[in-house]
């Protein structure tokens, strides 16, 4: 049997502890098409829900728009749905573009 999950925090505590810099790092790694919603909850704690809300807060109406078009459907967002023929660490890539604190 498996052990039991720890409850998810609560969106605005989890969002409201974030700096600009992290804030700054999600919508980065939001954006770069190889950088997994999985690779970004390993980093920042963050769920694929959790990231779009923080989209949503954080940029205009339009980008927000032009980001949900470009993510939908795409393939590379989820390790699940990838080719296993890729050749690049989606982990690595998030390491190198993360803001020094």
């Amino acid at each position: 049997m498996l052990p039991p999950t720890p409850p998810e925090p609560s969106t605005s505590t989890s969002l409201q502890g974030l700096t600009e810099g992290d804030v700054s790092a999600v919508i980065q790694m939001a954006w770069e098409d190889r950088t997994t919603f999985e690779t970004i909850q390993e980093r920042m704690g963050l769920s694929e829900p959790q990231v779009v809300r923080l989209m949503r807060q954080a940029l205009t109406p339009r980008s927000f728009k032009l980001w949900r078009t470009r993510m939908k459907g795409r393939v590379t967002k989820h390790r699940a749905l990838r080719n296993p023929a890729m050749k690049f660490s989606d982990p690595h890539i998030a390491d190198h573009r993360r803001p020094h604190a």
